[in-house]
């Protein structure tokens, strides 16, 4: 019998595998980042220190996006993006419009998404494209950190990402850090999951789209992930 994992690496119908292959930790390999969304950035911040032990560092403001973000490592390549509405921005662009809608509505920090890394965004794009699967983007992206430094990257989404259970996909630019090495350490994402009340269809969407992902039952969809830091295991849901 082969592994699930030998299983997506050959099927004819995976996009991405093997790159998006599990680690020893249970989340995909190329998971870049999990987005905690709340109506307060200084509060979002406030509710990851006082769970992990570690202080998120203010990461930037996304022009045109509406949003600015605080920003905690999870290790190599990994990290957390506290995510929270702009005071000083009025509005959004289209693309960007109910993420903000959405967080500006909630009530308590939740998972509200999550990145995952392919290579060259381009490519993927028309990957996805010829299966018939569609997209919008790449688009653009960009932030000036607090050093003045700006971080470059383009993004693609799936025109249906499942209410956010399935992933968008970022491409840094290569004169870009990567958020995760220098955003504050101390914590390790040790899961990362998603939940629905139809696993099995759930699974054969991620295999379409080449992602190996721990799939779970549960009552209504849901992003689930495990941190360790220095107060312990923080469990965080949408």
């Amino acid at each position: 019998m082969i592994s699930r994992r030998t299983f997506l690496a050959v099927t004819t119908g995976a996009l991405l595998a093997p790159s998006l292959s599990w680690t020893e930790s249970e989340f995909p390999i190329m998971l870049d980042h999990i987005l905690l969304g709340c109506n307060d950035l200084d509060q979002g911040i406030a509710f990851v220190e006082e769970h992990t032990g570690i202080r998120a560092a203010f990461g930037g403001v996304h022009p045109g996006r509406g949003t600015r973000n605080a920003l905690l490592s999870l290790g190599d390549q990994h990290y957390l993006e506290i995510i929270a509405p702009d005071p000083k921005q009025d509005s959004a662009q289209p693309f960007a419009a109910q993420t903000l809608a959405t967080i500006k509505g909630l009530s308590n920090p939740r998972l509200i998404g999550w990145a995952a890394h392919p290579g060259d965004i381009e490519a993927l794009a028309k990957k996805l494209h010829d299966a018939g699967i569609a997209t919008q983007g790449p688009w653009p992206g960009s932030r000036a950190r607090p050093d003045g430094r700006v971080l470059s990257w383009k993004s693609l989404v799936l025109a249906d990402d499942r209410h956010g259970l399935l992933p968008f996909f970022i491409e840094w630019s290569a004169d870009s850090v990567h958020p995760s090495v220098d955003a504050p350490a101390g914590c390790r994402l040790e899961r990362f999951a998603v939940a629905d009340p139809d696993p099995a269809g759930l699974e054969r969407t991620f295999q379409r789209l080449g992602i190996d992902v721990p799939v779970e039952r549960g009552e209504r969809p849901q992003l689930r992930a495990r941190i360790n830091g220095p107060k312990g295991k923080f469990e965080v849901s949408s």
